[in-house]
């Protein structure tokens, strides 16, 4: 069959990741300078302004949000899969060195305190991510660096100061609206000046390292993943099993009840904190009278309050709690950065359950006789979901059903917004998949209160965020592709082996209706790309971005209790 995306769309994208892929070929560190000029011919829609002299403060603020703040120092980026991968290219015991994470890209790495960062990656998507991303923010800090030349703030501490005549003179000096300028604030926080100081003190200069592009060592480190989760919850090989891809938070919050049992302990803490914001928000929730908004902020604000020297006793104490009531967390070692969690069906305790969840005077005691596991891991990127669920389904005996939940670019809705497709188009095997969804609108809309629910969409998964442009995004619109992701083709191709004799094909259409579990996919509309550099990732997120991820995750579980409930009593 013919490709649904005409080549012409993707030149530059194909040109872009066989330059990436032949100078990673190296043995020896390659400078990211060398990619900057395919980079911008991409015409990346992250990414437009590449080529120009003026900043492109969004594609800087993108690619800061997805790097540690380590990356002002780092001049070598060393990419492997795993600990004995590093060790024997000469970086032994890179787990001792400082671990540092991204705001919001989650990649086990870690930085040596001097100049090197080594990363973990779980699959060819990580590269695809990580070169972009690196020679985006290259490309604009030494746009940056060039406007800095000669000016000379009286202090660089003075230049955070929103509305200081530092702050206002800066916006002059780089060519960005104050409004801008105010967002790079945010997400720099109290390293922004400092970051001024050094961006302006030198030009960036990445090299960077692959150790091994081998899909042996991706399965290797794969395997190491699951042997960790097989010996801290060694109960998978005769049980069936419910598998989510969702987040770390909202299944076991939904399960365990920890967070509503200590709403005064958490309304307390606010009102010490002097949280206005916040308060503000619990208040107008009391006058709407809504339920739902009720429990996502206390989801919400139970992690803020974790997140201070005062509640960190609470994770403890919130593990004890899980534990009791069959929730055990894995999380990650040796390798990539994706947490697990296995839930025991017949120790969970509906009492404890977020009310949403059960109808009212529903009979529970079904659950009590169920020999299933849900499975929860932290979604992984792109094509480390294929690596992940084949691998999975390799050691489980049998999977009754695959829900996945994950962010997505929107063309058609809003931020917030929750989008249920039925086609995936995926750009890594150039497959359509076409599939029945359990999922409809009216499975997960009664749970989402700031949103609209879109049903019968289709669904574009992409290399990455960065390889995509407007042509790519205006055939696809046009074809009425509407649901930009990163992991549903690969999860399909995934389920493709798990009900076939042979790999995945490439490009066809490929049917996986009549398959002999549950398929379900919901995406939450986290981007949208027509509005540039406008994103959940972008600012402070309030409780309303949690809306639609405990929206999904409610018609997850509902779901997966009303199959237990037929499989059981039939």
């Amino acid at each position: 069959m013919e490709r649904t995306v005409p080549k012409s769309a993707t030149d530059e994208i194909d040109l872009y990741l066989r330059t990436i892929y032949s100078l990673l070929r190296s043995t020896t560190e390659v400078q990211v300078r060398t990619l900057e000029e395919v980079h911008a011919g991409m015409n990346s829609s992250l990414h437009p302004d590449a080529r120009k002299v003026s900043l492109d403060l969004s594609a800087l603020i993108y690619s800061s949000l997805r790097l540690p703040s380590c990356i002002m120092r780092t001049r070598s980026i060393v990419l492997g899969q795993s600990v004995q991968l590093f060790s024997r290219h000469g970086y032994p015991e890179v787990e001792n060195w400082l671990p540092v994470t991204a705001r919001a890209r989650r990649r086990s790495s870690y930085f040596d305190g001097n100049s090197t960062l080594a990363v973990f990656i779980a699959s060819r998507s990580d590269i695809e991510d990580i070169v972009p991303t690196l020679t985006a923010f290259q490309i604009e800090w030494n746009k940056m660096h060039q406007f800095l030349q000669g000016w000379n703030p009286p202090s660089w501490e003075e230049t955070s100061l929103e509305g200081s005549p530092s702050f206002v003179e800066l916006s002059h000096v780089l060519g960005t609206p104050l409004e801008d300028l105010q967002r790079l604030v945010s997400v720099w926080g109290s390293d922004f000046s400092s970051n001024l100081e050094t961006i302006a003190s030198r030009r960036c200069s990445f090299g960077i390292r692959l150790l091994s592009g081998s899909l042996s060592e991706y399965w290797r480190a794969t395997r190491l993943w699951w042997q960790n989760i097989e010996r801290s919850a060694p109960l998978f090989s005769e049980r069936p099993v419910y598998l989510i891809s969702s987040n770390t938070h909202s299944i076991p919050n939904l399960l365990s009840g920890y967070a509503l049992t200590r709403k005064e302990q958490i309304l307390t803490f606010l009102q010490q904190q002097g949280n206005q914001e916040l308060l503000a928000e619990w208040h107008e929730i009391q006058e709407r009278g809504n339920c739902a908004s009720t429990e996502n902020f206390l989801y919400y604000a139970l992690k803020k309050y974790q997140q201070t020297a005062q509640g960190a006793a609470e994770n403890a104490q919130m593990a004890r709690e899980e534990q009791r009531h069959g929730i055990t967390r894995v999380p990650p070692a040796h390798s990539f950065d994706i947490e697990a969690q296995v839930v025991e069906i017949n120790r969970l305790d509906p009492q404890h359950f977020d009310p949403r969840l059960l109808s009212d005077g529903e009979n529970t005691v079904f659950l009590q006789k169920s020999n299933a596991l849900i499975v929860n891991i932290d979604y992984p990127l792109g094509l480390g979901a294929y690596n992940v669920l084949t691998k999975i389904a390799e050691h489980i005996s049998e999977i009754l059903g695959v829900y996945i939940m994950g962010k997505a670019a929107t063309l058609n809705g809003v931020r917030g917004d929750i989008m249920i497709p039925g086609v995936v188009q995926d750009e890594h095997s150039q497959n359509t998949y076409l599939f029945q969804n359990v999922f409809t609108s009216p499975d997960v809309a009664p749970w989402l209160v700031f949103g609209t629910v879109l049903d019968n969409q289709k669904a574009l998964t992409v290399l990455g965020t960065f390889l995509q442009n407007a042509s790519l995004m205006d055939v696809m619109y046009r074809e009425g592709y509407t649901d930009i992701e990163m992991e549903a083709g690969p999860y399909l191709s995934a389920m493709y082996e798990m009900t076939r004799p042979k790999r995945h094909p490439v490009n066809e259409i490929v049917n996986l209706q009549g398959v002999n579990f549950d398929i379900g996919i919901l995406h939450y509309a986290s981007d949208t790309p027509l509005s540039k550099g406008k994103n959940l990732g972008a600012g402070t997120l309030s409780y309303r971005g949690m809306d639609s991820t405990y929206a999904a995750s409610v018609a997850i579980l509902r779901r997966i209790f009303q199959q237990e409930k037929k499989r059981l009593l039939g």
